[in-house]
């Protein structure tokens, strides 16, 4: 039996993998009056008198909604809200199991920004922070945006943060291991989505100057019309001698691939035109910009994917756990970039030194010392603010 069949058979037993568990007993005339009425009189008065009380009484300190349209599933596309929610209960069982935060999916049967947007504000009362999903570009950008702008609680799309701090995590390693500063070095950044975008605002946000920002087309340069408005917005922060032309024209002589695109786009001979001991970040899944092994035989010095079965897996569990654990902890209105460069940091100084190899620079998703080192992080952060 094949992993596709074993899933089905799973999700078909379980009727789905979360549940509603109580955590408390009501197991006679005592119990249910303090649980319910009369009793639950008291708290809602408490929460009425003084708002922050409901922090307090209920379980939205360690609530999350994982809020999703469904129009942009990791390898499915847009799909929808109904097929989405298989992904959805998935990504609230790892804010469990990982971190003990409690998550629920929210599928919302609309593409609209502004119904999203409305959605999660008339229900935010019932958590403590907003995990969007799968939501395409550009219309993630202007809901997380506007969410963080018009909500009292942290606010993160996964899809761009989380893979950007696992990124700049694996860089830092590939930088300790090589001896290297990171702020020197020229990147390339393929794919002009959610992640794509996010990636390079948050190696731009450490020092990094050089970075050339590509989409199907080629670089994005002051010279195209056929720009939307965020790949106009990050021409501000990137491709600052205005390279032009083609993934293979612009690659040449850089540090860093970094592929959040698509299968196959990125060659041996793009490789072997890079600078001595080029970074292979091929991150499309399930198949990557170029597979390791001909990225090795190219010359790759450090390779990472999307895939768990190869070695350094850019996977967003080292992270969003751990940062939604710290804020809620610390009863944090917002997630910063501060918190993300914290966290990155954190991810990458699990590994000791003398333990970093090519194929070990990202720690294993269960090691059990990241999410302790990333809320810890996150937290002292967000306590400073």
């Amino acid at each position: 039996m094949d992993t596709k069949e074993k899933a089905l058979l799973m999700h078909e037993k379980y009727r789905g993998k979360i549940s509603v568990n109580s955590k408390v007993k009501v197991k006679d005339k005592d119990s249910l009056s303090i649980a319910y009425t009369p009793g639950v009189a008291e708290p809602c008065r408490a929460i009425e008198k003084e708002s922050r009380n409901i922090y307090k009484y209920t379980s939205k300190g360690n609530m999350v909604a994982v809020v999703t349209d469904g129009s942009a599933v990791l390898g499915l596309g847009d799909i929808g809200p109904d097929a989405s929610l298989p992904v959805m209960e998935g990504k609230s069982i790892l804010f469990k199991e990982f971190a003990d935060v409690d998550a629920f999916p929210i599928c919302v049967d609309s593409n609209d920004i502004d119904t999203i947007i409305n959605t999660v504000k008339l229900i935010k009362s019932s958590f403590g922070g907003i995990n969007l999903e799968d939501i395409s570009a550009p219309r993630c950008f202007k809901i997380e945006e506007r969410l963080k702008e018009e909500l009292d609680i942290p606010v993160f799309h996964d899809d761009q943060h989380g893979t950007a701090i696992v990124v700049l995590a694996g860089l830092i390693n590939s930088m300790r291991l090589l001896n290297k500063e990171i702020k020197d070095l020229e990147i390339v950044v393929n794919g002009a989505g959610a992640a794509g975008i996010a990636i390079t605002k948050l190696l731009h946000n450490i020092g990094i100057k050089n970075i050339i920002l590509c989409d199907s087309k080629g670089a994005i340069d002051r010279t195209r019309n056929d720009l939307n408005w965020i790949k106009k917005d990050m021409l501000n922060i990137t491709n600052s001698q205005n390279e032009k032309g083609s993934l293979t024209e612009v690659i040449k002589n850089k540090d860093v691939f970094i592929g959040v695109s698509a299968p196959d786009v990125l060659t041996k001979d793009m490789i072997n035109s890079m600078s001595d001991d080029p970074i292979i970040f091929a991150l499309a899944n399930p198949i990557p910009e170029i597979m390791p092994n001909l990225a090795k035989e190219a010359g790759a010095k450090i390779i990472a994917t999307g895939r768990s079965d190869f070695p350094n897996q850019i996977n967003n569990v080292l992270a969003f756990p751990g940062i939604f654990r710290g804020v809620l902890d610390a009863g944090s209105k917002e997630i910063n970039n501060d918190m993300k460069i914290a966290a990155a940091k954190a991810i990458a100084e699990v590994i000791d030194n003398g333990d970093l190899k090519e194929d070990y620079i990202i720690p294993d998703p269960f090691d059990g010392k990241v999410t302790k080192a990333v809320s810890k992080a996150v937290y002292k952060i967000a306590k400073e603010i």
